[in-house]
């Protein structure tokens, strides 16, 4: 009974908040959280390397990843580490450094950088002809429907109204 007494408050002073939904569909509750957005920002900045170093993405992807991890290294709570990043629950920031992981294995992929300094791309200006292999987009025409409820929008009038209204005026 003595311990129960005494020991039990400081106990529950000791123990985190434990979040029990994360209030969105799908996005189950991380209970060791921090620790994985450590782990996964660990191997972001890793991987990373790969890019070369003068890249804007490399930069911009070390620059963020690198605060995010010093948040979740200098916190210990999961809702000061929500409130100090500002970008969502920290399950949402699971997901997303999940996301970058994949994005840079495609970014190496893609290999976007790997253009040579002389290529030239075309640019066609708005009265220029559009050339032969460039696929031309022509919408079809609206339907009479649309030019009604925009006349009426354009006039401030509903289209309900100025129907009834035509059929109740008297002719003389």
């Amino acid at each position: 009974m003595f311990l129960r007494r005494f020991a039990r408050p400081s106990s529950l002073m000791m123990m985190a908040k434990v979040k029990e939904t994360t209030g969105i569909v799908g996005l189950e509750v991380v209970p060791n959280a921090r620790e994985v957005l450590i782990g996964l920002y660990d191997k972001t900045l890793k991987e990373i390397q790969r890019v070369p170093e003068d890249e804007g993405y490399r930069k911009a992807v070390e620059s963020f990843t690198r605060h995010r991890l010093k948040v979740c290294q200098e916190e210990d709570d999961w809702e000061t580490i929500e409130k100090r990043l500002g970008c969502g629950q920290v399950e949402e920031l699971i997901e997303e450094a999940q996301d970058e992981l994949k994005l840079i294995d495609k970014m190496i992929e893609w290999d976007p950088w790997g253009v040579e300094d002389d290529y030239e791309c075309e640019v066609i200006e708005n009265d220029a002809p559009v050339p032969k292999h460039v696929p031309l987009h022509r919408p079809g025409p609206l339907p009479e429907e649309f030019y009604k409820t925009l006349e009426a929008a354009m006039t401030g009038t509903p289209k309900a109204t100025a129907k009834k209204d035509e059929s109740t005026i008297p002719s003389s």
